[in-house]
């Protein structure tokens, strides 16, 4: 049975079935069923769907890639059964072929099984094993062959290549010839790989001259040079020394995890806290870097020093601290921005993550965590040029990073209360997705499992229920938000001029206390101290004095310290006495004196000040400079405006003007089932016309069709619904009316696919240029 006419022969359903599970298929829709038999055949599609194939379901695609033709299920079963270390091939053999089947891997009855072509081509050395005796020796000389052939077949006739071929179908007789050191040379290529190094591999060498144990193999042709210093064993050979299996050791279920079982209950409370700590150490980090931004590396990314800087600030790890800078910027909420030079800042994005409950806020971060392509585990590594990948860095992105996240996070899944050994997670991995196995795989899966848990998807290394819910689709929100501690919205006010936050505050009072004090502690209480520096902060961002300490009378269960009132009053009374504007800067006062005192004192020297009037001090500096430079001397200056008002330096004020440059991973996901009943309906009305070679059918005459919009798109998905033929009014691009007769399949997008009957082809159409529909 050809591959092309089992494909006609399936049901829609089935059908359905193979473009839902290969969506790539579809995409776009072939014009007919031979069509999807040709891409559903092709190198990509085939690599693509092997890919996903777990370790017993390829051993089943490899068991028959390495036979010829057909294959009866008994005999499969057989030899499936021989590789088993353990238990029996049913029923996981009938639900491989099944799947196999549905993939279009495999096609016919149970009685001729056989792989869909192109599929033998794509599997390179199935099983270990080399290519069959006719294929590994096709390069060597005609002479050469016809003398090996007379070595090893005397008197048998044909090619060279036909003789030696035959001799190796049964090779035992020829291996028992060779001394123990050339057997034991080849049962170290017997289970793989099939290929091995060997000076002169083409030399010439006859049963008679040969001399080393290679070159008695080589003489009988039980090894095959594959080119100048190496050589293959070819496929006959090695399932001879695998006493006819393919496989060993294969398991028909996956392996069992190992770990450490944990509570649930536990499990999700401590994941919840690492949600809260992983929200807050985002938000934090925009809130920072809104004041004082840094700097983008010409070659993309942020500094070292920058990285440095913003981990001690945010007292995490540095591949923590990474950790929640790129999750920020995946999520939107970052982006390069700023001057000529470019800066990382916030962007308005932010503005309106902030608002929303700290269970939808890490929604947001652990989706775009999961989905994103980049690898911030790598950060501080060396590239291949032996330069140091930074954060925020272009070559971070790694196209398989989603997907090994996502199956990661589908092995916890499989195992609920269990925190499963890294080694444990590997192993299954390999079994699942065998084609997919690397140093760089396993190195993303130890990212994936370290980072899962600092985000919060998984507490104790059991996957926690809102992470679930996260990966399954469900809503995750309302199976966090329960979890979350409650934040509170006062503080404990010292006498030493402290604050203790007894639990995690509100976001605004956060973001004050962040503003009117610094952070000299976290834990479980976070202790806030109040400086001349803090209070003077809060004063530049638009504060008063009496604002200062309302705010804190209203948020404090303790009244307010007598030191903390005079703090706040005393840098109130000198704040904005000195006004620093732009000569290149000059400075204001109205006191003399104080003006008397900066130009005495000898820290000012390098600011080459110059008394131009009792009140008014110039210099050659910036204003940014002097002002920085008057405040180390212990003054409290402000800038002012050209028309003489002071300049507030509000905390949200540094936005980046678009959005962050977000790259996610394409959807993978299965289409939607319409999409693919749709896909199927087109395929059918494509391939009738293709095999039926329909001639072209004239229009009706008459008024062309002309019904309202809405009216329009309802006949159309009536008319895709039941199957039925309509009469459309259509403009083409030049503006000329045209009317058709068409078999409807799909309408998305704006347009419609449909089998067009008076051109005899299947068109796009789109919707905006259809005057009317009426029926036939």
């Amino acid at each position: 049975m050809e591959f092309t006419e089992w494909i006609r022969g399936r049901t829609d359903e089935q059908l359905r079935a193979l473009v839902t599970a290969r969506p790539e298929l579809i995409t776009p829709v072939p014009a007919h069923l031979e069509g999807l038999a040709a891409r559903a055949s092709s190198p990509s599609a085939i690599a693509r769907v092997l890919d996903r194939l777990d370790r017993f379901t390829l051993a089943v695609v490899e068991t028959l890639a390495v036979r010829d033709g057909p294959v009866r299920k008994t005999a499969l079963r057989e030899t499936v059964a021989a590789a088993l270390a353990a238990g029996k091939p049913e029923p996981a053999l009938t639900s491989a072929l099944d799947r196999l089947r549905d993939l279009g891997l495999v096609y016919g009855p149970d009685s001729a099984l056989d792989l869909a072509p192109g599929v033998r081509k794509v599997l390179d050395d199935p099983a270990g094993l080399g290519p069959p005796a006719d294929v590994a020796f096709r390069h060597h000389a005609p002479e050469q062959l016809d003398e090996m052939a007379d070595d090893v077949a005397p008197g048998t006739t044909g090619s060279g290549r036909e003789r030696l071929a035959a001799a190796l179908a049964e090779p035992g007789k020829l291996i028992e010839e060779v001394p123990p050191e050339s057997r034991a040379a080849l049962e170290q290529l017997a289970w793989g790989p099939p290929t091995g190094r060997v000076p002169n591999a083409r030399r010439e060498v006859r049963v008679a001259s040969a001399r080393s144990p290679i070159e008695q193999l080589l003489a009988r042709g039980l090894l095959a040079a594959a080119g100048e210093e190496s050589v293959t064993l070819p496929r006959e050979v090695g399932l001879y020394l695998r006493g006819g299996r393919v496989h060993r050791d294969l398991l028909a279920l996956p392996p069992s995890l190992e770990g450490t079982a944990r509570g649930q209950d536990l499990a999700d409370r401590t994941a919840a806290g690492q949600a809260f700590a992983f929200v807050r150490a985002v938000e934090e980090l925009c809130e920072r870097w809104s004041i004082e931004p840094p700097g983008v590396l010409r070659t993309g990314g942020l500094g070292v020093r920058d990285m440095k800087r913003t981990a001690g600030e945010l007292d995490l790890p540095d591949w923590v601290a990474a950790l929640v800078v790129e999750v920020a910027y995946a999520s939107g909420l970052i982006a390069a921005g700023g001057s000529v030079d470019g800066e990382w800042l916030p962007t308005s994005g932010y503005d309106l993550w902030r608002v929303r409950s700290t269970a939808d806020r890490w929604v947001a971060l652990a989706a775009a965590w999961l989905a994103m392509d980049r690898v911030p585990g790598l950060v501080g590594e060396r590239d291949d040029r032996d330069k140091p990948l930074n954060a925020l860095h272009p070559d971070l992105r790694r196209s398989s990073a989603a997907g090994v996240r996502k199956a990661t996070m589908g092995v916890l899944a499989s195992a609920p209360g269990l925190a499963p050994a890294h080694d444990s997670v590997l192993e299954r991995l390999a079994w699942e997705q065998p084609r997919r196995r690397g140093p760089l795989r396993e190195q993303l899966t130890e990212f994936a499992l370290r980072e899962a848990e600092q985000l919060g998807l998984t507490g104790l290394g059991v996957l926690s229920g809102h992470g679930r819910a996260l990966i399954t689709g469900a809503e995750a929100a309302p199976v966090l938000a329960p979890l979350l501690p409650e934040p509170v919205d006062h503080v404990l006010l010292q006498a030493d001029l402290t604050a203790v936050a007894p639990g995690p505050l509100t976001s605004e009072l956060n973001r004050w206390m962040t503003l009117a004090a610094d952070v000299e502690s976290k834990g479980g209480a976070t202790v806030y101290r109040f400086s001349e520096s803090s209070v003077r902060r809060a004063l530049d961002a638009g504060q008063a004095a009496e604002e200062l300490l309302v705010m804190l009378e209203r948020h404090s269960a303790t009244p307010v310290p007598q030191a903390l009132s005079y703090l706040v009053s005393d840098v109130a009374r000198r704040h904005g006495r000195i006004r620093v504007g732009t000569a290149s800067a000059y400075v204001r006062c109205d006191d003399p004196a104080l003006l008397d005192q900066i130009t005495a004192d000898r820290r000012s020297a390098a600011l080459r000040l110059r008394r131009l009037a009792p009140t008014v001090i110039a210099s050659r500096s910036s204003r940014a400079v002097l002002v920085d430079s008057l405040r180390a001397m212990g003054y409290a200056p402000v800038p002012e405006s050209l028309d003489g008002d002071v300049i507030i330096s509000q905390l949200d004020s540094r936005r980046t003007e678009g959005p962050a440059p977000v790259r996610q991973v394409a959807p993978t996901g299965e289409p939607d089932p319409g999409v693919a009943a749709a896909a199927v309906r087109a395929l059918r009305a494509g391939d009738a016309a293709h095999l039926s070679r329909r001639e072209p059918v004239d229009a009706p005459g008459g008024q062309v069709p002309r019904t309202p919009a809405t009216a329009t798109i309802s006949k159309l998905q009536d008319a895709i619904r039941q199957g039925m033929r309509v009469w459309i009014g259509y403009t083409d691009s030049q503006g000329n009316a045209t009317s058709r007769i068409l078999e409807p399949a799909r309408m998305e997008g704006g347009y419609l696919t449909a089998y067009d009957e008076t051109r005899a082809a299947v068109h796009r159409f789109a919707l905006h240029r259809i005057t009317g529909v009426s029926g036939v």
